[in-house]
């Protein structure tokens, strides 16, 4: 069996969205998948017969990502080393991204697949040039499969459309930038009103929201660790929460999803479930602007109401019913 490379350097959420690629694909290779410290759990969890060697590449980092002289040089080169140790056959990526791309050639695959840009093509062998800048990272994973060789099917054996064994929401307040964090007394307001029409609630937080959430008299959880998180996803009914890594999981794990997108475009990063559904950020001439807002605060997400978000929620809620 041949030695695939997949190379995903960034967060939680952007492993998710690969998950039909690296179930499908961990049926006809031997899947070596670097990525950050996160993806061992995630991968005990999703594709056990995945190995992970966990790279922290310092072009992901939020801050300070071009001081170079600051990077871990050492631990890159041993990194390196321990990869072309694996000698894999294909390595690919499902990212624009011309660092990654170097990484494919400095891996030693003599067959090296990947979305050139900025002339990243002369680190690649095969350039997968015509699927379209704006197509949605589900379809560049899509892409991938196919030259490959492989049928990506959506959704996988896994998904269980709403099959849970109690009705519950779980609404998570948390995202790993604050662009895309929307109001926690808007949550609060939304989750009032799922209990009125009889859809109980959960609390998901991050450690840093729990106050603020004690504050408006609401316990919230923090899960202790992924596994926690994993489990607790796959008990809900439904999920609600910010454009990050928590929505894109619950969808991985078969749990339908709404998120309430602000500077980021819904056909990029909607979560990949076949019942997923969004309330888009308010109109903004800058968007998409990713992780860095323009504005002291970002209005395309704060100007969505508790009402309007609501409006939108209720009849999809009806319908997983």
């Amino acid at each position: 069996m041949k030695t695939l490379l997949v190379t995903e350097f960034w967060g939680i959420g952007d492993l998710a969205i690969g998950d039909a690629f690296l179930q499908t694909a961990s049926r006809h290779f031997r899947v070596i998948l670097l990525a950050k410290p996160h993806a061992v759990e995630l991968a005990k969890e999703l594709w056990p017969q995945i190995a992970v060697l966990p790279v922290i590449a310092p072009w992901t980092q939020f801050t300070g990502k071009y001081r170079l002289h600051r990077w871990p040089w050492r631990t890159l080169q041993a990194s390196l080393r321990q990869i072309r140790r694996q000698k894999p056959h294909i390595a690919v990526s499902a990212r624009r991204d011309p660092r990654d791309h170097f990484v494919l050639r400095l891996s030693g695959a003599p067959r090296r697949i990947g979305f050139p840009r900025a002339g990243s093509q002369f680190f690649l062998t095969e350039s997968l040039s015509s699927v379209h800048p704006d197509a949605s990272r589900a379809a560049q994973w899509e892409a991938l499969g196919h030259a490959l060789g492989l049928s990506i099917r959506h959704p996988l054996p896994r998904c269980r459309i709403g099959q849970s064994s109690q009705r519950l929401v779980l609404l998570h307040s948390g995202a790993a930038q604050p662009v895309r964090v929307w109001p926690i007394p808007r949550y609060a307001q939304l989750a009032a009103r799922l209990q009125r029409i009889g859809w109980p609630t959960q609390i998901l937080c991050d450690s840093n929201q729990k106050q603020e959430w004690k504050s408006l008299g609401h316990s919230a959880l923090c899960p202790a660790n992924l596994s926690d998180l994993i489990r607790r996803l796959k008990n809900a009914t439904a999920f609600i929460g910010n454009d990050s890594g928590p929505g894109h999981l619950a969808a991985a794990l078969g749990t339908p999803t709404f998120t309430i997108f602000g500077p980021q475009r819904p056909q990029w990063f909607l979560p990949n479930h076949p019942r997923a559904a969004y309330i888009e950020g308010k109109p903004c001439p800058h968007k998409p602007c990713f992780d860095y807002c323009r504005f002291p605060e970002p209005h395309c997400l704060l100007n969505n109401s508790a009402a309007e978000v609501s409006q939108k929620i209720q009849p999809w809620l009806q319908q997983l019913r």
